[in-house]
């Protein structure tokens, strides 16, 4: 736990939520921020900043809760579609240092509608530079 993190004050009961699932390692709740009516948080339990330090083990365990309150959003919302993010970093838009995901139920009426200017590279080697330096990485 984190002393000042908002979401492990969430986790020890300090601050109220709309829980929509809990077990022993993972919870999830309402956003009170909603993107669409409906869009909810996973977080782990214990306090894991950013996903590149997140424990593999912890990691599973949070994409099986997401994908069955995506699933519940579906049928329970009688959502059209799903939309589920996770940002690391100020840069990418991370606004509560503890990692979570933005489960977000969607309806083609829903009105939201995603910033998403599309770039290009400046030719097929940036792509090829690129792919190889993130492989690289990799080993």
């Amino acid at each position: 736990m984190s002393a000042n993190c908002i979401f492990c004050k969430i986790v020890a009961g300090e601050i109220p939520a709309a829980k929509v699932f809990e077990d022993a390692d993972v919870l999830a709740f309402m956003d009170i921020g909603p993107i669409i009516k409906g869009h909810t948080l996973v977080i782990p339990k214990q306090h894991c900043d950013p996903i590149t330090a997140t424990p593999e083990p912890v990691l599973a365990k949070l994409m099986v809760v997401v994908k069955r309150i995506a699933a519940a959003q579906m049928s329970g919302l009688r959502a059209e579609g799903v939309n589920v993010l996770q940002a690391n970093g100020a840069a990418a838009g991370q606004v509560v240092p503890h990692l979570h995901f933005h489960v977000i139920p969607r309806y083609a009426t829903d009105g939201h509608r995603w910033n998403w200017a599309a770039k290009k590279y400046d030719d097929p080697a940036e792509m090829h530079k690129l792919a190889a330096e993130i492989k690289a990485a990799l080993a």
